[in-house]
């Protein structure tokens, strides 16, 4: 039988901005309507508000992970063509380099020689790539995939406060917007753990917890603020 193994590396590269998306749509627009009602505005100005929030930011989401993630793969090609031209000019000085890292590994001098010497022979710069810089498909960084990601969960993400707006009475609009929030992220944080193969409890509690102490502080700025203005 063969041995199937299923990591879920090859997940990193869309789960982070996933998760960072829908989870900064869910907690910042929930947190904007909150403030909002807590100050005693009318629905249709929640609405708006919270509309605005979640354009505002999913746009926001998809620069900011596109841009970020650019200059990684910026970064990652200047140091694949450094690596390049050193193989270039220089190559047994890169194969000491790549034998010294398999010993310093646990490989014997000889076999780490024979195999520096192997894999150069047959994707020299892929092997400097994968065990020099750390680099591989798996990890290599995707721009538009992130920024795409990051954004369309950041939209899903801040549906939800704005449905229980329309739906709920106007007097409860900032309680059951909490309530339906706080449950949201708890599962949103056990799916992305259950993604990723990490406990679910305390990645549930953590998200939770981050939740309302966001729409706390802004449920209490809006109701101080409202009674000012």
């Amino acid at each position: 039988m063969p041995h199937v193994e299923g990591h879920r590396t090859h997940r990193i590269g869309w789960l982070r901005a996933a998760v960072l998306g829908a989870n900064d749509g869910l907690l910042s627009t929930s947190s904007l309507v909150v403030g909002v009602a807590a100050a005693g505005a009318p629905r249709g100005q929640v609405l708006l508000a919270g509309i605005a929030g979640m354009v505002a930011g999913a746009v926001s989401m998809a620069a900011g992970e596109y841009v970020s993630v650019s200059s990684q793969a910026d970064t990652e090609a200047a140091d694949v063509e450094r690596e390049r031209e050193e193989l270039a000019t220089a190559p047994d000085a890169e194969r000491e380099e790549l034998a010294r890292i398999y010993r310093t590994r646990g490989l014997e001098p000889d076999l780490a020689i024979r195999v520096a010497d192997q894999l150069m022979a047959h994707d020299a710069l892929g092997a400097h790539a994968r065990d020099e810089l750390g680099i591989s498909e798996i990890t290599l960084a995707r721009p538009v995939q992130a920024a795409l990601a990051s954004a369309g969960t950041f939209s899903v993400g801040a549906l939800l406060p704005l449905v229980v707006v329309l739906a709920a009475p106007p007097a409860r609009a900032a309680a059951l917007v909490t309530g339906a929030s706080l449950v949201a992220l708890a599962g949103l944080g056990a799916m992305a753990a259950r993604a990723g193969g990490a406990p679910v409890l305390r990645a549930a509690v953590r998200m939770t917890f981050w939740g309302a102490l966001a729409m706390g502080l802004t449920a209490l700025v809006g109701s101080l603020v409202g009674t000012q203005v």
